[in-house]
């Protein structure tokens, strides 16, 4: 085996049973959450002051090695057949969703270098982020979640649409109802709609709130519409997740040999 194959081998962990493979990935995955950790704490000013050091050098070991896997990656995924073309294929390798996401952890580092607005570069570096969309690359029990949004698209994009309608119809009858009441707060059927948002999810800020009769009698109705109608999205998905777990688990096993199946 050549070093290039070797390395797309490691680094995609093309063989569930390479032992190498998956430690390198648990360490990519690894890295990837504690990146993640220290850039929500070096939001707080004590300790970004107090171990500003250690925070650098972390960046710095972490852009060495995200760096390292980039390159690697580029230069080995010609043994895949979908990029074997040296050329056309790593460059369409290199457009690939996941390769833009690899490519967006590492570029922050480098806008020191050529940003001139300090503050743009804090706001740019924040892309440091999307190191845990890398997650997905590492961890493949996660496709389970894309497999359940996609067997459910149907019925979630059904029940977006439901909600949608509720929304305007909400936001429409409390406009009519406290619009002369209350001009500052129901002024317009857009501004109800915040209401409707607050109440349909059932946050309940209180900073608007019907007080006409009318008014408080649709408010029951809606709110107790809007329990039903969001948690229809949370059941959808928790029945698509026991579906495709039960799917997984039934997918039977043959024996290459004697066809009989593997218990």
């Amino acid at each position: 085996m050549s070093a290039r194959s070797r390395a797309w081998q490691l680094l995609e962990a093309t063989d569930s049973n390479d032992t190498v493979a998956k430690w390198v990935n648990y360490f990519l995955l690894g890295l990837v959450f504690l990146n993640v950790v220290a850039v929500i704490l070096g939001t707080v000013e004590s300790l970004q002051s107090r171990y500003r050091a250690c925070f650098d050098y972390f960046e710095l070991f972490s852009i060495m090695i995200f760096s390292a896997e980039y390159i690697g990656r580029m230069w080995s995924c010609v043994e895949d057949p979908r990029f074997a073309h040296p050329v056309t294929g790593r460059f369409r390798y290199a457009f690939h969703f996941m390769s833009l996401m690899d490519l967006a952890a590492i570029l922050p580092f480098f806008t020191p270098f050529i940003a001139t607005d300090t503050r743009a570069t804090r706001i740019f570096r924040l892309l440091r982020l999307v190191r845990i969309v890398k997650i997905g690359r590492y961890y493949k029990t996660l496709t389970l979640f894309a497999a359940v949004v996609r067997e459910k698209r149907e019925e979630l994009i059904l029940t977006t649409v439901l909600m949608f309608m509720l929304l305007i119809l909400s936001a429409c009858l409390m406009y009519y109802c406290e619009n002369e009441v209350q001009p500052d707060k129901f002024s317009s059927v857009p501004q109800s709609m915040w209401w409707s948002i607050e109440t349909l999810t059932t946050v309940g800020y209180g900073d608007i709130y019907p007080v006409t009769t009318l008014g408080k009698i649709f408010s029951g109705m809606i709110s107790i519409l809007g329990l039903g109608m969001f948690a229809l999205p949370a059941g959808i998905l928790g029945a698509g997740f026991v579906e495709e777990i039960q799917k997984r688990k039934k997918i039977a096993k043959y024996c290459p040999h004697c066809g009989k199946e593997i218990q």
